[in-house]
């Protein structure tokens, strides 16, 4: 492993201190004094664009998951974009402190991540300097290895499985850099990505298993990313399948809408036809996924590790597919594309239960610290998860209550009409947005203008910077149907924006604190 010298962003990770460790993790049990095996393990399975009404879908991975342990009804991303939420995970920070704005450069990607040295400073980066042995499989942040060479691992990770090359995305037809050593992969149905990864990850748990050493797992395959590529063996699986049609699919009445919205036409027949279909192949392809998450609970009971490791399931964004009016994707500030799916199984965790409390992705970070016995610090945004792992967690009430939403336009080119561009830009290994290159007969595609808002536990509100603003009650309009912006009181709309514009200024404890009360 080798380091390049950075400065230091997410953390000083020098400053760490070991403190007691959360009844969640190992009851009655000091960190400080716990001896390095121990601790428990931690398995972060992290797919790519999942939304909220596929799993439901997967039984198979209900019955690993959800019927083990505890599903989040309310966990959410702060930016529905891959780059930066993935940025948010690895630092425990929204966008504005670490400052990976979108996919690609200036204002984003792993070359912005890298510029930052963001690289040093990260949740990995401090599990490997409290003992704990890590690895990475594959995708890492869009754009690696640009600007650092296929051999480059950055700090903190002692084992590396990483595309960068090829199509991986279309899950063969790849170069994976596995601990320096560039090895290419076909087309062959054993080369399909997913069941690789599963394959590497079963490998590293059964090596595990002769030392005492903890470790940290972090998963990434590209499913269900577009292309939406299934494992041969599981093509045609969903045929026939539909979209879930909620009374905000095709919406028939986008005029309270913000421009960008409400200058979108109709879903036409084929457009229907299109996303169906495109469901269809994306639960297809997270079959392989299902069967990834079985091969990775099968050989941690193999080798006795399955009751002393947490294993934490959600994706880095959701994904809409025709609601609102709007072609499959992201990047909006609506619930397809911010509630995510999470669910976490492990020692201490009761079986079968639902909590409503709001959590996101800036949360990862400081919960996987404190389940390893290491003292998260004050730059970190988020707030540990850890006393929601019990079976006595803290009310509702008592934990967060608003959630910050911050994103940056992606900068795209228009096409012309009628066409479809899925090649990717020299720097990246990502594919376009279909949503955002894909041109529909009307020659309109949806911009969506840079926003901020707050995700509260039964509302939320957006602030774009036309000057235009949303606001849904999503007790009484779960499908953030009607926009009461215009008709809010405005007393109620002053105490939003108030309580927004601290939240969007919040750093570290002042999030903490800003996010539980208004101001």
């Amino acid at each position: 492993m080798h380091d390049r010298p950075v400065a230091p962003r997410c953390s000083v990770f020098r400053a760490m201190l070991w403190v007691s460790l959360a009844a969640a993790a190992v009851p009655g049990r000091a960190a400080s004094q716990a001896p390095l095996a121990s601790r428990p393990n931690i398995v972060f399975v992290l797919t790519d664009d999942l939304d909220s009404a596929s799993p439901p879908m997967l039984p198979a991975l209900n019955a690993l998951l959800g019927d083990k342990g505890i599903t989040f009804s309310q966990f959410f991303v702060s930016d529905s974009l891959c780059c930066p939420s993935r940025a948010s995970i690895l630092c425990g920070q929204y966008n504005h402190n670490h400052r990976v704005l979108t996919n690609n450069p200036p204002h984003g990607g792993y070359e912005r991540f890298n510029e930052l040295g963001l690289e040093s400073e990260t949740v990995a980066r401090w599990l490997h300097d409290a003992g704990y042995r890590t690895v990475l499989m594959g995708k890492y942040l869009n754009g690696y290895p640009a600007v650092v060479g296929p051999s480059w691992i950055p700090a903190g990770w002692d084992e590396w499985y990483v595309p960068v090359d090829g199509t991986p995305y279309e899950e063969f037809a790849y170069t994976m850099t596995e601990n320096r050593r560039l090895v290419v992969y076909g087309e062959r149905p054993s080369d399909y990505m997913v069941d690789v990864l599963a394959a590497k990850a079963a490998a590293f748990i059964r090596a595990a298993a002769a030392s005492d050493q903890p470790f940290f797992m972090y998963i990434a395959p590209y499913a269900p990313h577009f292309p939406y590529a299934p494992a041969p063996r599981y093509v045609g699986a969903f045929a026939g399948t539909t979209a879930p049609h909620s009374p905000s699919f095709n919406e028939a009445d986008v005029s309270d809408k913000p421009k960008w919205v409400s200058k979108l036409p109709s879903l036409t027949p084929s457009d229907i036809e299109n996303i169906d279909l495109t469901f269809q192949t994306r639960l297809e392809s997270m079959l392989a996924v299902q069967d990834l998450v079985a091969a990775v609970v099968g050989a941690l009971e193999a080798a006795g590790k399955l009751d002393n490791t947490y294993l934490f399931f959600t994706s880095d964004n959701g994904y809409h597919l025709g609601e609102h009016r709007l072609m499959p994707g992201k990047q909006t500030p609506y619930e397809e594309d911010l509630r995510v799916p999470l669910v976490v199984r492990g020692p201490g965790v009761p079986a079968h239960v639902t909590l409503p409390h709001l959590v996101g992705n800036i949360d990862f970070a400081p919960t996987f610290l404190e389940l390893a016995g290491v003292a998260a610090h004050d730059e970190i945004d988020g707030r540990s998860m850890a006393p929601l792992l019990r079976s006595d967690p803290p009310p509702p009430e008592g934990w967060r209550q608003a959630y910050l939403l911050e994103h940056t336009e992606e900068k795209t080119h228009r096409l012309r009409e009628g066409s479809l561009l899925f090649r990717a830009p020299p720097h990246t290994l990502e594919p376009p947005d279909p949503q955002t290159l894909l041109i529909r007969p009307r020659s309109y595609v949806s911009r969506i203008p840079n926003f901020h808002g707050l995700r509260l536990r039964d509302s939320v509100y957006i602030e774009y910077e036309t000057g235009e603003r949303e606001l849904y009650d999503l007790r009484s309009d779960p499908w953030e149907l009607t926009n009461l912006a215009s008709s809010a009181p405005p007393a109620q709309l002053t105490t939003l924006a108030s309580w927004l514009a601290a939240m969007r200024g919040c750093a570290g404890p002042t999030c903490r604190a800003a996010d539980q009360a208004q101001p």
